[in-house]
């Protein structure tokens, strides 16, 4: 029998979340009379989150799980689900509730009008902080100037993506997996709907602002080189000044003589460039540091344990098997 829709769940310690989740997930999914799978993606886990998991895989066979052999992070997790989904439409979906599972019918129904992508685009963000709220504003404003792929403001990772869109992303075998970045790259025809996004359910996020700033240098650079190009315009600017600077010393020793420099100044200048040149680095260093894992040519993934996919053809995931 055809799956027609494929729902993804990348779960990390999420136990105390599973039972409210699976409810209200099944309860969505029946009532569409549509052919439905449900893959978990255990993260690595340190929780019961697998144990939980497999029993519910044991009492409903539409329940399946892809146990990883380590914690590789959530967009890791995600690209997994992908690759084993075989519905004509895929969502992904956090365990966590925020994104309700209620509005899959209107995705659905979005999609069988013959739109590609529908996304669901989040109104306000309850359960956040000012901060996070206000850096996340900045930061999607910024990687919209700065790149040329347009990525939905306020857009998670919840969201309807057709067959067609699903085999375009497994064509693109980067490490750095911004898939926020990679949904918007592949294109199609898209729309959105708008929701109100709630506090999460149990537990406490796995995002710390360390997590979220190495996201975003992940986002920045994997879809503009930008940052790279501006220290060359900076370095322009830097050389017409200094030209300008030491013209004015020329001229002003040939009409009022010799004048001995002042220290502080001197200093001033050279720690200025010297932090120039450091930022520089840093940034080439960024960029390089992706080379070197893109060049490695390691799996994406390892999966450790396969529950549900006894009579699907699974051959392009990567096993320690």
């Amino acid at each position: 029998m055809s799956i027609e829709i494929s729902l993804i769940i990348p779960m990390y310690n999420e136990e105390d979340n599973i039972e409210t989740l699976f409810k209200r997930v099944i309860d969505t999914l029946e009532k569409l009379k549509l052919t439905y799978e449900i893959i978990c993606v255990n993260d690595g886990s340190k929780d019961r989150t697998l144990e939980i998991l497999i029993n519910y895989h044991q009492t409903n066979q539409a329940i399946k799980v892809v146990n990883l052999s380590r914690n590789f992070g959530k967009d890791i997790a995600l690209t997994a689900g992908i690759d084993c989904a075989h519905g004509n439409a895929v969502i992904p979906i956090d365990a966590d509730l925020q994104d309700p599972p209620e509005l899959i019918g209107e995705m659905i129904q979005k999609w069988q009008e013959g739109y590609d992508i529908v996304y669901a685009t989040r109104e306000s963000r309850q359960g956040e902080t000012w901060f996070k709220r206000f850096t996340a504003n900045i930061f999607y404003i910024l990687l919209d100037k700065i790149t040329k792929v347009h990525i939905p403001k306020n857009t998670g990772d919840f969201r309807l993506l057709d067959r067609q869109v699903v085999e375009a992303i497994k064509r693109l075998p980067e490490r750095t997996r911004f898939m926020k970045g990679i949904f918007a790259w592949v294109g199609f025809k898209s729309t959105s709907i708008v929701f109100e996004r709630q506090p999460r359910l149990q537990g406490n996020t796995k995002w710390n602002y360390w997590k979220l700033w190495n996201f975003a240098l992940d986002g920045i650079t994997s879809f503009s080189v930008l940052p790279l190009k501006v220290w060359t315009y900076m370095g322009l600017v830097i050389s017409i000044i200094s030209l300008v600077y030491a013209s004015f010393l020329v001229i002003r020793t040939i009409f009022f003589g010799i004048d001995v420099p002042g220290y502080a100044s001197l200093m001033v200048t050279i720690l200025f460039l010297g932090g120039i040149q450091l930022i520089t680095l840093g940034i080439i260093g960024e960029y390089l540091g992706r080379v070197y894992e893109e060049i490695k040519g390691r799996p994406l993934y390892l999966v450790r344990d396969l529950y549900g996919f006894e009579n699907q053809k699974l051959s392009n995931l990567p096993s320690n098997s």
